[in-house]
């Protein structure tokens, strides 16, 4: 199943913006309850503004918040993202650690959004148990697991440490685009045959195409 996803989405890779692990790192904090696409939005002016660590400790809040308020809970984020600037000064020389037991220790940063940075900033190989790879790890029967730690050792004992990051990558593109939590595109999936949930969706090969997202989506 991973190789035909891999098939499928040979170009998948990290859906948010970023030139290095801070920029990555204060993005996927932003993600939370959010689309890529919308941080993705608000991240350049960020990013420009906000340069290194101790721009985060020490900026503004009302200053923080209206750039961060189209992404959501802009309260809880830039209380987050001033936290974290300041844990970074303090603890790590305002460099973002390479280390999982590091980044989890960090505030607003849990074991998926240390995952993302690891894989993707350091290449550290990791699974990133977002809401998508959950459920579709579940649909696949890889694993009944609800918990996404849980879910984060069950599936990575399926797979090679060095494969976790792609891994991780196809499942969230194929979770976006075919997989989509209320009207799965099955006509269209290209583990269909192996899935042992299909037909909880559209069955129908044209009807199913007309489902897809992104850049499956039919012209």
């Amino acid at each position: 199943m991973y190789r035909l996803l891999h098939d499928r989405y040979p170009y998948a890779h990290c859906e948010l913006d970023f030139t290095n692990p801070l920029e990555l790192l204060v993005a996927t904090i932003l993600s939370a309850q959010t689309t890529d696409v919308g941080v993705n939005k608000v991240t350049p002016t960020l990013f420009a503004k906000y340069r290194t660590a101790a721009d985060y400790a020490g900026a503004d809040r009302t200053e923080l918040e209206m750039i961060v308020q189209p992404t959501g809970f802009y309260r809880n984020k830039t209380d987050a993202l001033i936290k974290l600037g300041q844990a970074l000064v303090e603890r790590f020389d305002g460099e973002v650690p390479g280390k999982l037991k590091d980044l989890v220790t960090l505030p607003g940063v849990g074991r998926k959004t240390a995952n993302v940075v690891l894989g993707n900033a350091f290449n550290v190989p990791g699974i990133t148990v977002d809401t998508h790879f959950g459920r579709l790890v579940r649909r696949f029967g890889w694993t009944d697991e609800e918990d996404p730690v849980k879910v984060e050792h069950a599936v990575g004992h399926l797979f090679i440490r060095h494969d976790w990051t792609m891994l991780s990558h196809v499942v969230i593109f194929h979770g976006r685009r075919t997989c989509h939590a209320k009207r799965p595109a099955c006509g269209a999936c290209p583990v269909a045959k192996l899935c042992p949930s299909y037909g909880i969706g559209e069955t129908d090969p044209d009807k199913a195409a007309k489902l897809l997202k992104f850049e499956l989506a039919p012209k």
